[in-house]
């Protein structure tokens, strides 16, 4: 966990346990550009201290979680719609190559591995996505797409945990989500039917993001303890049906 949570009242706020991609920052200057140009779609930021102990206070929105399956999928697009179509001013850039780079780092180290998990990624290094560190169709990206992070009212779904947002790119978002382990028990293709994205460069999205997963889910990775046995193992027989094509 990178962060605590103290609720009182009507406000949330949020304690920083580690910060080094700037997250206190990043998650204020995103609130603070939401609240005012995507008025209900976020929480309002009220409060940021800076230093040894960062933190943000804001308002709580309402809702619950999304949990899969879900059948909410329209309205996270409308929320995404809204998100994606908000100017993106004043935003740091998501740090994609260092995405990239970390991601390579871990499946180098997953190669010697043997099995599927150490054969997909062999793979992934001999098809590593190329020019996904220049934004081509820029948005203001929210970095985490959770299900958890969209809470649903009833009515619409509201979007929080902006931690690691910042100016980012369509297609690479959309891959982020459609590829996020959250999202398995729930069909992400409407949306991917619903926002045109250039489609090597989604595909691409796609397979950096399969590979960074099995980075954290794999033998000796950050989230290897939180999944079920086998796991791992189909993450790494996905990677190797999107590097078929």
């Amino acid at each position: 966990m990178t962060h605590s949570v103290e609720i009182s009242g009507a406000t949330l706020t949020k304690h920083y346990t580690s910060w080094s991609r700037d997250e206190p920052t990043r998650e204020w200057t995103a609130l603070t550009l939401l609240s005012r140009r995507a008025p209900g779609l976020t929480p309002i930021p009220l409060a940021l201290s800076t230093g040894d102990n960062p933190w943000i206070t804001m308002t709580l929105v309402p809702g619950r979680p999304l949990q899969p399956p879900h059948t909410q999928t329209t309205a996270v697009g409308d929320a995404l719609e809204t998100l994606w179509s908000t100017p993106y001013d004043g935003l740091q850039p998501i740090e994609l190559q260092a995405l990239v780079d970390r991601t390579r780092s871990g499946l180098t180290a997953l190669g010697d591995t043997t099995g599927v998990i150490g054969q997909a990624a062999r793979t992934w290094l001999d098809n590593e996505p190329t020019d996904l560190t220049v934004v081509r169709d820029p948005v203001v990206a929210h970095g985490d797409p959770n299900l958890t992070n969209y809470l649903w009212d009833g009515t619409r779904v509201r979007i929080v945990d902006f931690e690691d947002a910042g100016l980012g790119d369509r297609a690479v978002e959309l891959a982020n989500l459609v590829e996020h382990l959250s999202w398995r028990q729930t069909d992400p293709s409407p949306l991917e039917r619903r926002f045109e994205v250039d489609p090597q460069r989604f595909h691409q999205a796609r397979i950096l993001w399969a590979g960074f997963w099995l980075t954290l889910i794999g033998p000796g990775g950050p989230s290897a303890h939180r999944n079920p046995p086998g796991t791992a193992a189909a993450q790494a027989r996905r990677i190797l049906r999107l590097a078929a094509g």
